[in-house]
């Protein structure tokens, strides 16, 4: 009998007012080097329940995202049948994303990637990088697509093996049907020690889905910063030693390079494209072809 697919209301679909949401908690837990941690009042401010919706939405996450949850969505998405547009066209459909409810910044997502890939600039990284800036979240077109923001955004984890008690909100593992599958609840469960992350099924959302659209577009350290940004338990914590093989040992490096500038080099000002609009068009048609597959 094929399973039934559990239909969701709207606070289960969108528990949080903004994407953002997501990436100032990861903030309040991960605070930049050096710089004194911010209050909670110094993030957003909504009405009740306030802050509660970051928990609430790790409450469905955990909840939610199965080891066959993950494989159904890659079986969806992957064939990447659902739109094709020009590159430029992308970052317009994907400023569809803009939240009015977001009370700290009327920027849209397009000059948020711009604000990331040009801090990256900055600092002299080679292009490919920048433009691994520009792209990252590019995935959260999955939103538009009808997803839930809880298999969107977030901090990804492996399915199909044991929990670590270092991903965010451990507890709400337990409502997860997989956590009472044997066969998961092992250190390396359905895989094999050192079998390499990328033997690893990971929590759906736009890490992976980004990595797919763009894996034959990138060199491999720029790809290992697409797919694993937010595998906050493993570039953070050092969690997941025991699924790790030599290659990815290498790559976290460039993981944890990549991180402080999605994480903080958000700013009010806005970049100013026209003078920016030469270098990315030049960039963008170095690397990518006329056409993207969502």
């Amino acid at each position: 009998m094929p399973a039934v697919k559990k239909e969701f209301t709207a606070h289960e679909k969108n528990p949080l007012a903004s994407l953002d949401e997501w990436e100032d908690a990861v903030l309040e837990r991960y605070p930049e080097p050096g710089v004194p941690a911010k209050t909670k009042e110094d993030f957003r401010n909504y009405e009740q329940p306030g802050r509660d919706t970051v928990r609430e939405f790790y409450r469905l996450n955990h909840t939610y995202q199965t080891y066959d949850f993950v494989l159904d969505k890659k079986a969806n998405y992957l064939k990447f049948d659902k739109k094709e547009m020009p590159v430029w066209n992308a970052f317009d459909f994907l400023n569809q994303l803009v939240d009015d409810s977001d009370p700290d910044t009327d920027l849209d997502q397009f000059q948020h990637l711009l604000q990331t890939s040009e801090a990256i600039r900055a600092d002299g990284h080679p292009d490919w990088m920048v433009l691994t800036g520009l792209m990252h979240d590019m995935g959260k077109v999955l939103c538009l697509f009808g997803e839930p923001q809880w298999a969107v955004v977030g901090d990804t984890f492996p399915v199909g093996c044991a929990y670590s008690d270092k991903v965010v909100y451990p507890e709400y593992f337990k409502n997860n049907p997989d956590y009472n599958r044997p066969e998961f609840q092992t250190q390396t469960g359905v895989y094999e020690k050192g079998c390499g992350l990328r033997n690893v099924h990971m929590s759906w959302g736009h890490d992976e889905y980004v990595y797919q659209m763009m894996k034959d577009h990138l060199p491999e350290e720029g790809l290992y910063m697409l797919r694993y940004h937010s595998f906050y338990a493993w570039h953070r914590e050092g969690e997941y030693g025991y699924l790790l093989d030599e290659h990815d040992k290498k790559m976290l490096k460039w993981v944890q390079l990549f991180n402080p500038y999605d994480l903080y080099s958000k700013s009010p000002k806005p970049p100013v494209w026209s003078e920016l609009k030469s270098y990315y068009e030049d960039l963008v048609g170095k690397y990518l072809p006329q056409t993207i597959k969502f």
